[in-house]
């Protein structure tokens, strides 16, 4: 079941120019404002919703009471009109419609079923009055065979993808806002910067904006064209790229992700990779060393007293160092016994 606390959006989803397309259903809570139109298979609108573009439904399509948008509404399946909804464009319906009291549509309608013209009670009391019936009747059976009815998770469509937007958010051209957490699954496509409670960020998923929220966790191959702010912890997985700084208390980053920015956290910053890939450079024949074999190696080299130089590798090398004073006194022939020592030979002359 779909959760209606947190902002939703399922896998495939882009933002084109002036459309939101999703790859499945759309819910969008009471008091939202988008900017946008909307392509979904079904299609349920809220009380009180503004949306300025076309609301196309490949089934069926709900708009609850007082909610308005702003161009056409094509339905393939059947629409459900509560009072006091304006269409400021034209309807198109395949199926039935279903229509309330006070429906503005300013181009007309079409509709090739049944047309139902009612004042129709909203759902919550209806199911409300129904359950009180049944239970002052001590039917008991029933009560509990309604209520595992609307609220199983065994239901058809509990695995169909869904975009989920809570009551009171807003999608702009320049950002996506809401008070509540965030999921954006993989392979989508967003425009706007978005300000949330927390964001999740799936795969191989592209964010023309920034992320402003708690905690923002990013999985892998993403990439994020702005700058990533967090008053809490940021994660970041193995092949994203972020085209902006990252600000927050806490950085986990896996060493294959870039960021185009500076990285500022004052609880510090962890390179992370994983066991498997430690192992895998690990291997004889592996391209490259593990970090932790490599700042050895440095460490080695360092503590050597007289280290070769690449230019000088393969020579054989002095007994032991010649300084300027060396070199001055064996050309004046005087100075410690007028040592010196020829290159190649390791034999010492007096």
């Amino acid at each position: 079941m779909f959760d209606p606390q947190t902002l939703v959006v399922p896998d495939g989803t882009r933002m084109e120019e002036r459309t939101i397309v999703v790859d499945g259903g759309a819910i969008i809570g009471g008091g939202t404002s988008i900017e946008y139109g909307i392509i979904a298979d079904e299609i349920t609108i809220g009380e009180h919703v503004k949306i300025y573009g076309e609301v196309s439904a490949r089934s069926d399509v709900y708009i609850d009471r007082r909610s308005e948008i702003g161009g056409t509404v094509r339905a393939n399946g059947d629409a459900h009109l509560g009072e006091f909804t304006k269409i400021n464009g034209k309807l198109a319906v395949a199926g039935n419609l279903d229509i309330g009291d006070h429906v503005s549509i300013k181009d007309g309608f079409e509709a090739r079923g049944w047309i139902t013209i009612r004042n129709p009670i909203p759902l919550i009391i209806f199911l409300y009055l129904y359950l009180s019936e049944l239970i002052r009747s001590d039917r008991d059976e029933e009560v509990e065979k309604a209520l595992d009815d609307l609220f199983s998770d065994d239901s058809d469509g509990a695995d169909t993808p869904m975009m989920v937007l809570p009551a009171k958010s807003g999608i702009t051209l320049s950002a996506i806002e809401t008070g509540k957490p965030a999921h954006i699954g993989d392979d989508c496509r967003l425009q706007g910067n978005i300000r949330a409670e927390s964001v999740s960020m799936g795969s191989n998923t592209t964010l023309f904006g920034s992320i402003r929220a708690k905690d923002v966790t990013i999985r892998e191959n993403c990439t994020v064209h702005g700058n990533i702010d967090a008053s809490g912890n940021i994660s970041i997985g193995s092949g994203n790229h972020v085209l902006g700084d990252l600000h927050a208390r806490a950085i986990n980053i896996h060493r294959s992700a870039v960021v185009d920015g500076t990285m500022d956290a004052p609880r510090g910053i962890v390179v992370e990779e994983t066991a498997s890939e430690v192992e895998e450079a690990r291997k004889p024949g592996a391209v490259g060393k593990p970090e932790t074999e490599a700042k050895l190696s440095v460490k080695r080299a360092k503590g050597k007293k007289h280290a070769i130089s690449g230019r000088n590798r393969g020579r054989k090398p002095f007994a032991r160092p010649r300084s300027r004073r060396d070199k001055r006194s064996r050309g004046e022939g005087h100075g410690r016994g007028q040592r010196y020592y020829v290159r190649g030979r390791g034999a010492e002359r007096r």
